[in-house]
């Protein structure tokens, strides 16, 4: 019975990516991406994507957002972004470290985790007007599905876009959990990407299904110029570049990147379903891709706990706030379990009785 729903991290690779890396494994290949499964990846990002796309893997989504910031925000100035976006917020200044230092991300206020094009133009217009000491703006980074749990409509990435590029700046899109959105929306790779108006995008695919595999997509070619030297000196030009290549490959093949995510997806639902009815929940925001965000009475989230559930806290702690996530495998049966664990409490604190609690 599965209790950690820490994080979609927390589980390991789908079987089918596992046996793509076996039968890679056999033989000798050329190191440094020069492998056939590498060159075929090419290919097979562009029939996935409708269009000629330059693709280069790297091992973390960190490292594939802090490249992508580097690239589109050169020489040097900031990247318009969320404020609780994972390249503003949880990678350490990783853009300024990818970057040299000549990166700056600016957090734009959200509502659900999303930034408006009108958010975006209130910065811009102010930004226009200040001295030479502030940081110019270079791009913005759309954070698609959102860390609150939602997703950016295809009317909104277009709206975002179409000002970006207005003014001069590039568009990348952190899909650390693309798959997700792109499920949730029922969009094409395509029509959630180039032809929104995204430049680049870092391709997520470890929260998924994969073992440790992520990339780079560029769809604007030109920015990937200095991809290859970045790349490599930042350390992630794997020797043995086959290892992740064959991970990506298996993960478009027979769309099971959109069977895992429709499956983490609906699995998140589910939780949200059987916890609604309980007095004294609260969502704060809505629940569109694999995770639900909730404030659980207090008496619920440590009875669970005490249960052997893992959960990760958002929020300040006064808020109360869980992150229950779901992953490719969350087996149905566990999200029954969770949910009726939590009622069980909550009737238990109703009734001002303590609850049998669980053996772990």
């Amino acid at each position: 019975m599965k209790k950690n729903f820490y994080s979609d991290n927390v589980s390991g690779a789908s079987p089918e990516i596992l046996q793509a890396l076996v039968a890679a494994n056999e033989g000798d290949t050329a190191p440094y991406g020069g492998d056939a499964h590498t060159e075929r990846l090419q290919t097979r990002f562009a029939e996935v994507f409708e269009a000629a796309v330059e693709v280069y893997p790297v091992g973390t989504g960190s490292a594939a957002n802090g490249l992508a910031a580097a690239i589109v925000a050169q020489p040097y100035g900031a990247v318009c972004t969320s404020d609780c976006a994972h390249l503003h917020g949880s990678e350490c200044a990783g853009a300024e470290f990818w970057s040299g230092g000549n990166v700056r991300t600016v957090p734009l206020r959200t509502v659900d985790g999303k930034f408006s094009a009108g958010d975006l133009a209130a910065y811009l217009d102010a930004a226009a007007t200040r001295s030479a000491y502030d940081v110019p703006p270079r791009a913005v980074s759309i954070t698609q599905g959102t860390e609150a749990g939602t997703v950016y409509p295809l009317r909104e990435v277009r709206a975002i876009a179409e000002l970006a590029k207005a003014r001069g700046l590039h568009v990348h899109l952190d899909g650390a959990r693309f798959a997700n959105a792109l499920v949730r929306l029922g969009s094409t790779p395509a029509e959630l990407t180039w032809k929104a108006g995204v430049d680049v995008l870092s391709f997520g695919a470890t929260k998924n299904g994969a073992l440790s595999a992520e990339a780079v997509v560029f769809f604007d070619r030109k920015l990937a110029e200095t991809m290859r030297y970045r790349r490599r000196r930042g350390g992630h030009l794997f020797s043995k570049m086959r290892a992740l290549s064959v991970q990506l490959l298996a993960y478009v093949q027979d769309d099971l990147w959109l069977r895992n995510a429709r499956h983490a997806n609906a699995m998140a639902a589910r939780v949200r379903e059987g916890l609604a009815s309980i007095p004294g929940v609260r969502f704060p925001h809505p629940t569109e891709i694999n995770f639900v965000l909730v404030a659980l009475p207090k008496p619920v989230w440590e009875g669970l706990v005490a249960d052997g559930y893992s959960f990760s806290r958002r929020g300040r702690p006064d808020e109360g706030i869980i992150r229950i996530a779901c992953a490719f495998d969350t087996p149905a049966d566990s999200v029954e379990a969770l949910i009726e664990g939590a009622h069980r409490h909550a009737a238990a604190m109703r009734e001002g009785r303590q609850p049998a609690t669980l053996t772990r």
